[in-house]
């Protein structure tokens, strides 16, 4: 075997006996402490990368030491194999076979070479390629042998990984140790420099620290481990990820975290990008500013105009406002290049059920069930089909088997709570966004709908805890506003509802959503107005809302209480005619026809009375008959000062239930608009 000191391109190998890195080899290189005690991170291999015992040829720093060469393409397609030493063939061999997913060959040729060198790289290739093939079992059998853990950070996380995808959550924490083990006595994380260009073993194991934490429903320590990853090394993406997708952070807490990442080790052309890259993630509801900068950044970087996580966060972007249709011609363009980029249904099948489009619904979950039975957004596409078509039970069985499939899938667990608070299903409605604003604790939508359950249930106290605490997630959100404005109205502060019902219209004239469920807030706006007896805004309010839907009952009727205060009997009833047309069971319209066909009837007494004065022709008739019409006016007047006491008392039960009732009509026209716009990652 010739003297690989001779080979004119070994210095490019980076395989265990040659690469030359200062950390890869030395005496303390695979040491880490094995009871986790305090250590000196430069004196262990958790700030090294996968990279570094890789047996391809690369210069690992040649991105970052700008004096080594850049490898010569040709000259490693030139090599000579049969220069290289057995056990340097029989890795290249491996890995390889590895990358081709030819594993029968991987396990025989990586088994065969660590029978020769014992090596814990060796050991941790062959445990690779056995993950590969879902056998953990036997990876992590391979790794706890021979003292492996304590030789290699990297045989440390790949067993904890094992443990991790066995369910095994405490054997992971026993291995990766309930806290950073690297970080210095201080509590600060160490500001390494960046030695391989991959990324960084300690940092990899705090995220999956975080995962075990997670399943642990250990949220606060799971929240901890991952910014801890993320500020280890930027390039872990997993954790920051972990932490956006899952609404871990506050908004407030996300924009902090993305401007304390560390860039440093890149050129400022390459920390702008990266920066860029995190910012396209974080909440669409605060910084639109930023979001547009980096979006405008990311289109003028050559290819990247029409990158789907750009098109996915214009998407994203536009869906906080309720432009519907514009995110869907976004989401579509994803889906038409990329039909299985699954992190983009959630926004697109939102979209499609709050347009209506009932057929694409049923195409999308068809083609999903057949082709991707085994992730969880499929069935969330099935449940959303159901919730557009009204088969509540069937949508409610899907959403159940997403959010069993991936029980951190918020979507799952919002439409699941929504198909029990469509049927007025409380209690289990409450349970299960009580389990999501656990899970999502950034997510204002959780609480918005929890505020929604209590005000139906007569919690007012518990409605304006969470509704408050939604409102300080978001302020842009037209339902949560006219959430606030009931709340208001039933606590008898009659302006502060109006401000907040006028505020969630002004909102809701940028949408591109089905108009008609807004219906309702104009009709609350209006009731505001009536209690405050200003009948001319209440009655424009209304006829805003029966513009947007015609059919409403409610709205008619509410009008016609209008006209009966503003004394117009003959208007009322034309409306509660229109109200009992459209539901003839309508109890309360049946009453106020009663009353406003009577009070009808007592004005038409009052001109004929007139008409047979006029008609006489004698003057001193006339003036005895305005005298007598002039009394039977007075008692009419108080006839109806009386009728209209009456009136208002006997339908103030109605008003002030009208308001609530017509809250109800509205929760359930939105638990059909905005069930969907829950499903989205990023409200």
């Amino acid at each position: 075997m010739a003297n690989k000191r001779n080979l004119p391109v070994r210095s490019n190998l980076a395989t265990p006996t040659s690469y030359s890195h200062a950390d890869a080899r030395s005496n303390n290189c695979y040491m880490t402490p094995p009871s986790f005690n305090p250590v000196n991170p430069n004196q262990s291999n958790s700030q090294i990368s996968t990279l570094t015992i890789s047996p391809v040829p690369f210069y690992a720093n040649s991105p970052y030491d700008k004096q080594t060469p850049k490898p010569d393409r040709n000259q490693l397609n030139a090599f000579n194999v049969q220069k290289v030493n057995r056990e340097d063939l029989l890795r290249m061999w491996r890995h390889d076979a590895l990358m081709q997913e030819q594993y029968d060959t991987a396990m025989f040729v990586g088994e065969t070479v660590l029978s020769i060198t014992n090596d814990p790289n060796d050991a941790f290739w062959l445990a690779k390629v056995y993950c590969s093939t879902h056998n953990y079992a036997r990876a992590k059998s391979l790794l706890l042998k021979q003292d492996l853990l304590n030789q290699s950070s990297a045989c440390r996380y790949l067993a904890a990984l094992c443990c991790v995808k066995l369910f095994d959550w405490q054997g992971a924490l026993s291995l990766l140790g309930e806290e950073n083990p690297f970080r210095s006595g201080t509590g600060k994380l160490p500001k390494l420099k960046m030695q391989d260009g991959g990324i960084k073993l300690e940092a990899s194991m705090c995220y999956l620290r975080g995962v075990v934490y997670t399943n642990l429903n250990n949220f606060d320590k799971a929240k901890d481990c991952y910014k801890e990853a993320v500020l280890l090394d930027t390039k872990c993406f997993e954790a920051f990820n972990q932490l956006v997708s899952n609404h871990l952070l506050t908004v407030k807490e996300e924009w902090e975290l993305v401007n304390s990442l560390d860039f440093t080790a890149y050129s400022k052309e390459d920390a702008d990008f990266l920066r860029a890259m995190y910012t396209l993630k974080i909440n669409k509801l605060a910084h639109e500013d930023e979001l547009s900068r980096a979006s405008a950044y990311l289109s003028s970087v050559s290819g990247l105009k029409g990158s789907a996580d750009l098109l996915l966060c214009r998407a994203e972007v536009l869906f906080v406002k309720s432009c519907f249709r514009d995110a869907l011609k976004l989401t579509s363009q994803i889906l038409e290049n990329d039909p299985y980029k699954l992190e983009a249904y959630p926004v697109h099948l939102a979209c499609l059920h709050e347009l209506g489009e009932k057929n694409k619904l049923f195409l999308i979950a068809h083609d999903l069930t057949d082709k991707q039975p085994t992730k969880a957004v499929t069935w969330l596409a099935v449940g959303i089909y159901y919730l557009c078509v009204k088969k509540i039970t069937e949508a409610r069985r899907f959403f159940s088997k997403a959010s069993t499939m991936d029980p951190h899938f918020g979507p799952a667990w919002i439409g699941f709570a929504h198909s029990f608070a469509v049927e007025g299903e409380h209690d289990q409605a409450i349970s299960a966004y009580t389990t999501a604003s656990r899970l999502f604790q950034g997510a204002h939508l959780p609480y918005l709908f929890l505020g929604m359950q209590h005000m139906q249930l007569g919690n007012m106290l518990l409605a304006d805890e969470y509704l408050k605490s939604s409102y300080e997630l978001c302020q842009h959100d037209p339902l949560l506003l006219n959430e606030m404005g009931v709340l208001a109205f039933n606590k008898g502060d009659m302006q502060q509802a109006i401000k907040w019902f006028r505020s969630a219209l002004k909102l809701v004239k940028k949408t591109q959503g089905n108009e008609t469920v807004w219906a309702a807030t104009w009709a609350n706006l209006g009731h505001a107005y009536r209690k405050l007896k200003m009948y001319d805004p209440a009655l424009e309010a209304f006829q805003q809302g029966l513009y947007l839907s015609s059919r409403d009952a409610n709205i008619h009727t509410a009008i016609s209480l209008i006209y009966l205060l503003k004394k117009n009997p003959a208007e009322a009833i034309k409306h509660l005619h229109e109200s009992l047309a459209i539901s003839p069971a309508e109890t309360v319209s049946s009453d106020l026809l009663k009353r406003a066909l009577e009070e009808n009837a007592s004005a038409s007494n009052v001109s004929d009375v007139n008409i047979v004065f006029e008609d006489s022709g004698s003057e001193s008739m006339q003036s005895s008959s305005n005298d007598f019409g002039s009394n039977v006016e007075m008692s009419m007047d108080q006839n109806l000062s009386s009728m209209g006491d009456s009136l208002v008392n006997s339908t103030q039960s109605y008003l002030d239930s009208r308001s609530e009732l017509n809250v109800e009509v509205f929760d359930n026209a939105i638990f059909k608009s905005s069930d969907a716009r829950s499903f989205m990652r990023r409200m």
